[in-house]
C-alpha cells in the first residue's frame, strides 16, 4: 500500500475541498499564529464530522500531562465523537512530557486527536518520527530563503483564491493576487482580510459574485502614501530623476520615513540585479533567454513583468548588475553613520539619481 502523505503546508490543509480526517498526534508547526490557528481549526473541525469546533483548548506552558490524558481518553455518555485536544504554546509541554506523549502516539484511541502548537519541531527526534508515521506534521510558517520561498507564495495566491470563493463570494484574479503580495507582505491574516475587504469594495455581476481585478487592488491596498511610494520607485527605474525627486519630496512631507522607504526600493530594485545574474548564468552555458524570463525568474509578479521589462532596459546591464552591492551598501549607511532623517534622505536621493536617464551608461 502506498505511504499517505504526512508532512503538509498550511495551505495543503485550508486550500483542500475537504480538510483531512486527521486522527492521533498532530504537530503545527511554525511562527504564523493565524495559520496556525485556521489549521488547527480545519482539523479539529474535520475530526468532529463537519461539526462546530469542539476542542478543549489547553495553555501548554500550564498544562499537565495526566489532565491531556485524561482528555483524550475519557469518553462522555452522550459523546458522538472522539476527543480533540489542542494544545497552544506547546513547546515547553512537549519537552517536560516527550516520553509520554512518544508512548501516546501508539497508545492514543482510534477517534482521539492531539494538536501540538509548536514552534520548534526538529525531525530527527523520535516523537516528531512518530508523528510523521502515525498523525500529520503541517509547516504554518514562511520559508526564510531558497526555493521554498517560492512555493510558499504560490501555494498563498491559491488559497487566497479559494477563500474569497468559500468566503467571500469573490472571484479574486490572478494578477490581483500577484498585485496583493506585490504591494503587502507575505502575512496570511493580512491578505486574508484585505480580501474580505476588497469583496465588498467590488462590483457585482449579474449573479452577486463580486470581482476582484488588478486595478481594484493597485486602487485600495496600501493607502496613499503605499501607491505613491510605488510611483516613486517606478519613476526612478524609469530614468525620470526629477519626478522621483519630487514624489519622495511629498512623502517626506507627509510623514513617510526613509529608513522604511528603502526597503520598498530594495525590494524592486533587487529584482534588477538578480535577473541580470540570470541572464548572465545563460550566457555562461551557451544559452539564450529573454529578459522577461531572466525577469520573471528574479521573482518579478506576472503583472508587472511588460513594464520592468522597459525599466530594466532603461537601467542597462552594467548598474542592475551592481544594485545588489549598491543597495546593501545604502541600507548599512541607513543602519551606522547615515541613519539621521537627513542623512538617510540623501542616501535614497543619490540612488535615485544614479538610476537616472542622464546617468546612463553607454549602450
Amino acid at each position: 500500500m502506498a505511504k499517505k502523505e504526512k508532512s503538509l503546508t498550511a495551505f495543503d490543509v485550508l486550500a483542500a475541498e475537504q480538510a483531512p480526517a486527521a486522527a492521533g498526534v498532530c504537530a503545527i508547526v511554525g511562527d504564523d499564529g493565524f495559520l496556525a490557528h485556521e489549521t488547527c481549526k480545519a482539523l479539529a473541525t474535520a475530526a468532529a464530522g463537519g461539526g462546530e469546533w469542539g476542542a478543549d483548548v489547553r495553555d501548554g506552558r500550564t498544562s499537565e500531562y495526566r489532565d491531556i490524558h485524561d482528555l483524550l481518553c475519557e469518553r462522555s455518555l452522550f459523546a458522538t465523537g472522539g476527543n480533540v485536544v489542542v494544545i497552544e504554546d506547546a513547546d515547553p509541554f512537549v519537552k517536560a512530557y516527550r516520553e509520554q506523549l512518544e508512548v501516546l502516539v501508539d497508545k492514543l484511541p482510534d477517534d482521539a486527536l492531539l494538536i501540538l502548537q509548536v514552534s520548534s519541531w526538529p525531525g530527527n527526534t523520535r516523537l516528531a518520527k512518530a508523528v510523521a508515521a502515525k498523525g500529520l506534521t503541517v509547516a504554518c510558517s514562511r520559508p526564510e530563503k531558497g526555493a521554498a520561498m517560492g512555493a510558499f507564495d504560490r501555494q498563498l495566491k491559491d488559497w487566497l483564491v479559494v477563500v474569497a470563493q468559500r468566503e467571500c463570494n469573490a472571484d479574486l484574479a490572478r494578477a490581483a493576487a500577484d498585485a496583493l503580495l506585490e504591494q503587502l507582505p507575505p502575512d496570511a491574516g493580512l491578505l486574508y482580510q484585505e480580501v474580505n475587504r476588497l469583496s465588498l469594495l467590488a462590483e457585482k455581476n449579474g449573479d452577486g459574485t463580486a470581482h476582484i481585478d488588478a486595478a481594484l487592488v493597485r486602487e485600495h491596498v496600501g493607502g496613499w502614501r503605499a501607491r505613491k511610494t510605488w510611483d516613486m520607485i517606478d519613476a526612478a527605474a524609469e530614468g525620470r530623476a526629477a519626478d522621483a525627486l519630487a514624489q519622495l519630496d511629498r512623502l517626506l512631507a507627509a510623514g513617510e520615513e526613509p529608513h522604511a522607504i528603502l526597503p520598498q526600493m530594495s525590494s524592486t530594485l533587487r529584482k534588477f540585479g538578480l535577473a541580470v545574474d540570470v541572464f548572465k548564468d545563460a550566457e555562461r552555458r551557451g544559452q539564450r533567454t529573454s529578459l522577461r524570463f531572466a525577469l520573471e525568474s528574479a521573482g518579478v509578479m506576472a503583472f508587472k513583468l511588460n513594464d520592468a521589462e522597459q525599466q530594466l532596459r532603461q537601467v542597462g546591464r552594467d548598474r542592475a548588475a551592481g544594485l545588489l552591492d549598491r543597495l546593501l551598501a545604502a541600507d548599512l549607511s541607513l543602519k551606522g553613520h547615515n541613519s539621521g532623517k537627513e542623512a538617510a534622505r540623501r542616501v535614497i536621493e543619490t540612488i535615485i539619481v544614479e538610476l537616472s536617464q542622464e546617468a546612463a551608461p553607454a549602450r
